[in-house]
């Protein structure tokens, strides 16, 4: 949703074909990770299914765990950048649209703060809990941007 209005009030704002071909791409991207997404925790319970003697069971848990880290790490990426295209459609585009630009911040930021957590709660640590929480950081500061 965050995708489609940013795609709309660029296309309503002169000279920005770039921004709206852009968020376009996006919402493609975020269809194929909302796919991905529904079958990704399915390893890991498979893996906490084994016994807990098993002893490959922890290695197994943890690599689901990393895998099914991946989208969510990869919608944070999309949010973020969409919060940034939203907030700029703020300040300098249609102002007959800067609510739906604002709505569009608000959701891609709304996306990318769940993703972050999602990853955080699989790996607790490792770099990819710090590129996520700096995916919701930077998708923050865009709404920040965009309500000031």
């Amino acid at each position: 949703m965050a995708a489609a209005l940013v795609e709309m009030a660029a296309a309503f704002t002169p000279d920005r074909e770039e921004t709206r071909d852009r968020a376009n791409e996006l919402r493609g991207r975020a269809l194929e990770l909302a796919e991905i997404e529904l079958h990704a925790y399915q390893p890991v319970l498979e893996a906490l299914r084994l016994p807990r003697d098993d002893p490959r069971r922890a290695e197994r848990v943890d690599a689901a765990r990393a895998e099914a880290s991946a989208s969510p790490l990869a919608i944070a990426d999309v949010g973020a950048e969409l919060a940034g295209l939203a907030a700029d459609l703020v300040r300098t585009g249609n102002q007959n649209l800067a609510g739906d630009a604002i709505a569009g911040v608000l959701l891609a930021e709304a996306a990318a703060q769940a993703a972050a957590r999602l990853v955080a709660v699989n790996l607790t640590d490792g770099p990819a809990v710090v590129e996520a929480a700096d995916l919701a950081r930077r998708a923050f500061a865009a709404r920040d941007d965009a309500l000031s």
